[in-house]
């Protein structure tokens, strides 16, 4: 069966094309009665407009592109998703562009991406979304863009965003540790190039000050948001000769890697070592015991992110001006985590 065109709406609801084409585009000059007739031969025939013929025929895109450059699978796999989702109800296509953050003409390279396929703007991932010099260059070029990052309070400076607060949340869960009994309590950082790094170091390093509890340096490990750096990282905890009761490691995993490192040491976990991590991906309910984490709801501050950024691109007096939105992620405790034994020597 062929797909329903254009023209057959336009023929079913007994209207122009051009009638048709402006109720797809939310157009504001079209009769209820004809907008609803129209809307009702689309639901009849099930048509969905192209995307790239649209954008073609129109002088406005209809697409929009997802900027990232993530080593977490399951956070690029959610964050795609959650833009999906928004680009679907919204009838606008999407394009997604993985990019390396570290290359020096990373601002032409996203210059060039929006002008040779038209889109109308960007969802930028972290690191890119954190990197005010790209920022404003992009603001600079004309370039339309809503960032993903994490801060504890919205910046409000002057560009869109949608805000994580990581800190707060790695509060939560180093006072979880702590309440437990842990006072040694390692930490493994994610990539040095992410804003949630420092944060969530911030919160852990805030909780251990409200406890009275000294930061030990050596129980800190810098690496990157991977299970191979949470398996190095916890082999160097382990060497310690005052090794952690408790690791926090900054994503989920991180944590995994640990799991691994102490089930190849003979270590129980939580009976020895409890294990935290963060961002509430798949495998931490699938790992054996499962992990204490920190819910983020990632598909839907990546759906929110998109749906900020065409509420940027609709005509002004279309409806509520868009604002900043702010997500805090929730502690979820599980089987990875106990109260403090003394560590077997």
């Amino acid at each position: 069966m062929n797909r329903p065109t254009i023209k057959d709406v336009a023929r079913r609801a007994n209207v122009s094309l051009k009638t048709v084409s402006r109720v797809i585009n939310n157009e504001t000059s079209v009769r209820d009665d004809t907008r609803d007739r129209v809307q009702r031969a689309i639901d009849e025939l099930n048509y969905a407009p192209d995307q790239a013929a649209r954008n073609l025929r129109s002088a406005t895109s209809h697409a929009i592109g997802l900027v990232y450059d993530n080593p977490n699978p399951y956070y690029v796999i959610s964050v795609q998703n959650g833009v999906l989702a928004a680009c679907h109800d919204q009838g606008f296509g999407l394009q997604i562009h993985p990019c390396d953050s570290t290359v020096p003409d990373l601002a032409d390279e996203l210059r060039d991406l929006v002008q040779r396929t038209r889109l109308a703007g960007l969802v930028l991932a972290p690191p890119m979304s954190e990197r005010m010099e790209l920022i404003r260059y992009l603001a600079a070029n004309g370039i339309r863009f809503v960032r993903i990052i994490s801060a504890a309070e919205d910046p409000d400076d002057g560009y869109p965003c949608v805000y994580v607060d990581d800190r707060d949340a790695a509060y939560d869960i180093t006072e979880h540790l702590i309440q437990l009994g842990h006072q040694r309590i390692g930490f493994l950082w994610g990539g040095a190039a992410h804003r949630s790094s420092p944060e969530r170091f911030k919160g852990y390093e805030s909780a251990l000050k409200d406890y009275d509890i000294p930061l030990d340096k050596k129980l800190v490990i810098p690496g990157d948001y991977s299970f191979d750096d949470g398996f190095r990282g916890a082999r160097r905890l382990f060497a310690l000769r005052d090794r952690p009761t408790a690791i926090f490691g900054s994503n989920d995993e991180i944590a995994a890697g640990v799991l691994a490192a102490a089930k190849a040491n003979g270590i129980d976990v939580p009976y020895e070592l409890s294990i935290a991590g963060f961002e509430d991906s798949p495998f931490s309910k699938q790992s054996w015991p499962a992990l204490t984490t920190a819910k983020q709801a990632t598909e839907d501050i990546a759906r929110h992110a998109a749906l900020r950024l065409i509420a940027e691109l609709k005509p002004s007096g279309s409806g509520v001006a868009p604002v900043n939105r702010g997500f805090s992620p929730q502690l979820v405790i599980r089987d990875s985590t106990a109260r403090a034994h003394k560590p077997a020597t």
